[in-house]
């Protein structure tokens, strides 16, 4: 398993690696990426911050419940933080299973709980203005889950 928040470059090898089993029939990779548009606007660049330990623990949590709800061999989960322009990949989600479903439904899973749980925040920058989106600020401190507010 390997679990990281890094402002370096997501390294599907790295990720690949970590995960591999001879019983595995399957590898599900999943790389969010940064697209051009979003609600209408033209987006220049993006901006992820992050509490790397705080993140890292919860992406554990995670991790560890994907394998035992969807009977997974191992997964990885990296998310980076910094600038990421156009094109660059910001989440990378590496699934190792015996058969595709489980690998295809484990991954839309770890990517959901992921974008839901784990405090890392993107500011969009466009053309004519930035905004912080997304992340457990943006739910209100009564939604964030509590083994985030005590971490």
């Amino acid at each position: 398993m390997l679990i990281q928040v890094t402002k370096e470059k997501l390294d599907i090898e790295a990720a690949t690696t970590a995960i591999s089993n001879d019983a595995a029939g399957a590898i599900n990779i999943f790389l969010g990426i940064v697209r051009n548009n979003n609600k209408g606007r033209e987006v220049s660049y993006l901006v992820y911050d992050a509490y790397p330990q705080m993140a890292e623990k919860e992406m554990q949590k995670i991790a560890k419940a994907a394998i035992e709800k969807f009977g997974l061999h191992d997964c990885s989960i990296l998310h980076r933080t910094g600038k990421l322009e156009i094109g660059e990949a910001s989440l990378l989600i590496a699934i190792s299973s015996a058969h595709r479903e489980e690998a295809f439904l484990g991954g839309k899973w770890l990517v959901d709980e992921v974008k839901r749980r784990i405090p890392v925040w993107k500011k969009e920058v466009w053309v004519d203005g930035e905004e912080w989106i997304e992340g457990p600020e943006a739910l209100g401190l009564e939604q964030v889950p509590d083994s985030l507010k005590n971490a």
